[in-house]
């Protein structure tokens, strides 16, 4: 998901979709997995030439990512949406200048306390941490080199820094990490209801639509079998004066930061899981830097 927090910040990405072009191309890449240019231009009735320039457009933009394979007459490109998701926030320079964000990177393996259940794995960018659905590798010293866990049951729960200073309070918080389900082996068509919390309050669920291991993530190491998580969808996790939400516009409880008393002084623990007693428990995978689609780990910001 592209997440502009002003209409400033997303001027040039409204410059981009101001082409009637690129917005079609855009609609046949939601309704197809992939398509190779020449077959965009036919589809299109324009050539190639012309909708690859429109391609690069997009790809500078971050809408759409390009892969390249050896055809029997040459070079072929794909194409695809790098996007599910554009979210806009109509504030006024004036307004968003009156706040102060702040924000701050957690690795996926710094948790300070989990319990979980295989089937699981906790790998950095470069190997398997020991071996697969053993849960005692999730306790080893390397753990925060991690780029990619998973586990089919249980919570991870991670303290995040207090980024406020003496008197103040905050007025948003957002959390934004790559996520998946976990099935065993892979299944694409997977649900798991994924819960959060923030200091023992339930901020809600979200429900994970599959395990996607059929095509590789596009940082994904190649030592990661396909059929493996390959990659996740980025989420955003909002809890502000109205609510919680994901995305933005997904409210999921009515939980709001107010109801979380967070102060300067206070501890700020994070959980996340896919809890046996879900309607859907279908697990979780986490991808880090080095994995997945999206080159991040947990990113919290505090908007105060």
């Amino acid at each position: 998901m592209i997440y502009c927090h002003s209409m400033q910040e997303a001027a040039e990405l409204l410059k981009v979709l101001s082409a009637p072009a690129r917005l079609d191309i855009l609609i046949l890449l939601s309704e197809n997995e992939e398509l190779n240019i020449n077959k965009l231009a036919a589809m299109m009735k324009l050539s190639t030439a012309t909708v690859s320039l429109h391609i690069k457009k997009l790809v500078d933009a971050g809408l759409v990512q390009v892969r390249s394979t050896t055809a029997k007459h040459g070079m072929q490109k794909f194409c695809s949406l790098k996007e599910e998701k554009l979210v806009i926030d109509l504030i006024s320079s004036s307004r968003l200048e009156s706040k102060v964000m702040r924000t701050a990177e957690i690795r996926i393996g710094q948790y300070t306390n989990y319990e979980i259940s295989p089937t699981c794995v906790i790998a950095t960018a470069n190997e398997v941490i020991g071996e697969f659905d053993d849960i005692r590798y999730f306790s080893y010293s390397n753990r925060y080199d991690a780029a990619f866990l998973c586990f089919g049951r249980g919570f991870l729960e991670y303290s995040l820094p207090n980024l406020l200073n003496i008197g103040e309070k905050p007025i948003e918080l957002q959390l934004s990490f790559e996520i998946s389900s976990e099935a065993p082996g892979c299944n694409e068509h997977f649900p798991s209801d994924i819960y959060f919390q923030i200091n023992g309050v339930d901020l809600g669920f979200w429900t994970s639509p599959g395990d996607f291991g059929e095509k590789r993530g596009y940082l994904t190491p190649k030592w990661h079998s396909l059929g493996l998580n390959q990659y996740g969808l980025l989420k955003f996790l909002i809890i502000n004066e109205k609510g919680t939400y994901i995305d933005g516009n997904t409210k999921i409880s009515d939980v709001t930061v107010d109801q979380l008393g967070i102060c300067y002084q206070s501890k700020i623990d994070f959980r996340i899981s896919s809890p046996e007693t879900a309607r859907q428990p279908g697990g979780l995978s986490l991808f880090g830097r080095g994995f997945g689609n999206y080159d991040q780990d947990i990113v919290f910001t505090m908007r105060v």
